[in-house]
């Protein structure tokens, strides 16, 4: 069997990219947190979010229950998998996972900066801390919802370059999740005002808008100042610059999309 090994700190975001990058490498099927995963499709296992304690999220995601263990170890070989990748914190746990499951040895190791860029780290780290959210590489329909009291929702599909779907995304808060802090939108909204409003070319912010999902995104709509004597283009690509400067000062992310409307202010007659 290829087994290959995926390692990373907590929310890094692995998992939300394990089935693309699975799929990038030939693999068939992904050991996460407790699941077996064969193309894209729970097959066996508990998942570690379940627990509820970190503990025990633990000892879940590295097999040390013997059911659980073989479990998965039988699924393995009735779907007759070839390749897999496991999912770990580190390579010391990666390894454990492979020797408990009889899978032989790793073959290749990646981390998680070989896919992942350090934007989407970031973020990935960010939405952990401040949302507390965790997402399975399974379809929502998969994931019993009695299990989690507070949060479920339908993650993303996965899609190949080609359009080929190759599955689904879940999105959870378990109850070993007790840390995390709320920060309003408004938040963003005034730190984006503040920031385009120390411009001296700024008149007005007229309106923010700021999403984040798939992407962190900030529209702003803003009059400049009269007249505009200097080059336009290069001061709006100046202040864009400005605005993410000081969001990933405040935040430790960049932005993926800033789009700017603008308009001159008009002088009103006497």
């Amino acid at each position: 069997m290829k087994v290959c090994s995926l390692s990373g700190p907590s929310g890094t975001g692995k998992s939300t990219s394990a089935l693309v990058f699975a799929h990038k490498i030939g693999v068939e099927a992904i050991i996460d947190d407790g699941l077996l995963i064969v193309n894209g499709v729970k097959v066996a296992g508990i998942s570690a979010k379940f627990e509820k304690n970190t503990i025990t999220a633990v000892r879940r995601a590295i097999f040390t229950e013997e059911t659980h263990r073989e479990e998965v170890i039988k699924a393995l070989d009735s779907y007759s998998v070839q390749s897999i990748l496991i999912i770990g914190t580190s390579d010391k746990m990666t390894k454990n996972i492979a020797q408990r499951l009889a899978l032989g040895p790793i073959e290749t190791y990646y981390y998680v900066e070989d896919i992942r860029s350090q934007k989407e780290i970031q973020k990935a780290k960010f939405i952990r801390q401040t949302q507390g959210k965790h997402v399975m590489p399974i379809p929502y329909r998969q994931v019993e919802q009695n299990f989690f009291k507070r949060l479920i929702q339908k993650g993303k599909e996965i899609f190949t370059p080609k359009r080929e779907k190759i599955g689904e995304t879940t999105i959870v808060r378990p109850d070993f999740q007790q840390e995390y802090i709320e920060i309003e939108k408004q938040v963003y909204v005034q730190l984006l005002t503040y920031c385009c409003n120390q411009q001296d070319i700024v008149q007005k912010v007229e309106q923010i808008q700021f999403s984040l999902g798939e992407q962190a995104k900030a529209t702003i709509s803003l009059q400049l100042k009269m007249p505009i004597d200097y080059l336009l283009p290069r001061r709006l690509y100046q202040l864009q610059e400005e605005i993410q400067r000081s969001f990933f000062q405040h935040f430790g992310y960049e932005l993926d999309v800033i789009n700017l409307y603008v308009h001159a202010a008009l002088h009103k007659r006497k």
